[in-house]
């Protein structure tokens, strides 16, 4: 009798999974396509960008070449402008600074004009702001106002700012050349202060303090 009622069972469950799959197999069927196309899509747009990163990859490298090559300095510049344009975002940024130090060999205005248009976009992670700025600054030591570079630096000065070795330096030399006793006494005293600074900057500055006399000692 037991077998009766447990084929009965099983019947009345066949009929119930029979009655599920003809109400909702078509909703299975879709689910299951579209995990399936989804999958593939992602791997798809991955391969995509892996590829697209190669390519962006080799004509930096191409660019580099030709930065680093006699009298390819306009080939070099055309070729970071065009990744800079078109390339993945990050060989974008590196291009944009690369075409700006290429820019940099021949005419120093449109290079600092170039680097300024980096450090300026918030789209830009802040350390290549930061040195966009600081290349911009190397440029400019020579001839800009003291009060332009500290405009420039000062921000990146601060005794936890990553570039603060570079922009001290380039703040002591402008007060140098502005003949600002106190401001050249400022940035020295900084860069002194400064457990972590390279000793080769130490080494510069207590020359150019040495140079300066009593006014820097202060």
């Amino acid at each position: 009798m037991s077998d009766i009622f447990r084929e009965v069972d099983e019947e009345v469950r066949r009929e119930q999974l029979k009655q599920l799959w003809e109400r909702y197999g078509i909703y299975v069927i879709a689910l299951a396509v579209l995990i399936v196309a989804g999958v593939g899509g992602y791997r798809g747009w991955e391969y995509w960008q892996a590829k697209q990163a190669a390519e962006a990859g080799a004509k930096f490298d191409a660019a580099i070449e030709l930065a680093e090559a006699d009298g390819k300095s306009a080939e070099a510049q055309a070729a970071f402008a065009k990744i800079a344009a078109e390339g993945t975002p990050g060989y974008r940024v590196l291009a944009r600074l690369q075409e700006a130090a290429e820019l940099g060999k021949s005419d120093a205005k449109a290079a600092v004009t170039a680097y300024d248009a980096v450090a300026a976009d918030t789209s830009v992670a802040k350390p290549l702001r930061d040195l966009a700025t600081i290349r911009a600054a190397i440029l400019l030591v020579d001839t800009a106002p003291l009060a332009e570079m500290s405009g420039r630096l000062e921000a990146l000065a601060t005794p936890d700012g990553a570039f603060r070795h570079t922009a001290r330096e380039l703040l002591a030399l402008a007060a140098y050349r502005a003949n600002d006793a106190t401001a050249l006494k400022r940035w020295l005293d900084a860069i002194a202060g400064d457990a972590e600074a390279p000793q080769t900057l130490r080494v510069r500055m207590e020359a150019l303090r040495a140079l300066t006399g009593d006014a820097a000692k202060g």
